[in-house]
């Protein structure tokens, strides 16, 4: 049972891109560039190193999810907002010096509040653009991929925390990527009727 709920929670995070793609394409959303560039290389680093410890049917998931969001950065060099201002250098050199200091443990765990550190260095870009501009993200994306991050959690079935550490990342920094464009939407409405 496990399984397929660590099967389900993984075409959610799939089936999550399609309606942001769509919007892109749409001009509806404009992706934060440095927050895509960053997971794009998370998702790459991540690919790479399962491929060369042996991972095979395991290797579908991370390829198509690194895949998705590859087609979303390369979208957002076009349609996207961000990527040369303040903000954006420094979580990208953020993102950077997490990389490296990653590259240098030995420790899965501390390797792993890293790989987490440097995300949400991606995820704070998108929230406060989510924040400031709301009409800029799709708010279905975000949702299904917190309920992905929910399936994960769920599937690692006991409470070891560092198997649980990074499916929870993913259910609350999605979610507070959804709480960010609720809570821009609230503002927006309120300055309209003012």
């Amino acid at each position: 049972m496990l399984e397929i709920i660590g099967i389900v929670s993984g075409l959610l995070a799939i089936v999550a891109v399609v309606p942001y793609i769509r919007d892109i394409i749409k001009k509806k959303t404009r992706p934060e560039r440095a927050s895509w560039l960053i997971w794009t290389v998370l998702g790459g680093i991540a690919f790479f190193s399962q491929l060369a410890k042996g991972a095979t049917n395991s290797l579908w998931m991370t390829a198509l999810s690194t895949l998705c969001v590859l087609v979303v950065f390369l979208l957002s060099l076009k349609h996207g907002e961000g990527g040369l201002v303040r903000r954006d250098i420094v979580a990208l050199l953020v993102a950077l010096l997490g990389l490296v200091l990653w590259y240098f443990t030995k420790d899965a765990t501390i390797a792993l509040l890293i790989v987490i550190g440097v995300d949400l260095s991606g995820s704070f870009l998108t929230i406060i653009k989510s924040y400031e501009d709301p009409e800029s993200e799709t708010m279905s994306t975000w949702i299904l991929a917190s309920i992905s991050g929910l399936f994960g959690t769920i599937s690692v079935g006991t409470l070891n925390w560092v198997l649980l550490m990074y499916p929870l990342y993913i259910l609350f920094a999605n979610l507070a990527v959804t709480i960010a464009i609720i809570l821009g939407k609230k503002k927006l409405l309120k300055k309209s009727r003012q």
